[in-house]
């Protein structure tokens, strides 16, 4: 499970910092700031995120 703080990699975006996490199990979301990829909201069980 992702917490604020935790950095991340995503395949289109880079690299990240988790800004926010709501939800749980397969509704679980994080709010990731990718710098210059701006801040994009996605879903855990869907978005290819590798926690770093």
């Amino acid at each position: 499970m992702l917490q604020p703080g935790d950095r991340v990699s995503h395949d289109k975006y880079g690299l990240g910092r988790v800004e926010e996490v709501s939800g749980v199990g397969d509704s679980a979301m994080s709010l990731i700031d990718f710098g210059s990829s701006g801040r994009v909201k996605l879903m855990h069980n869907h978005a290819p995120l590798t926690k770093l």
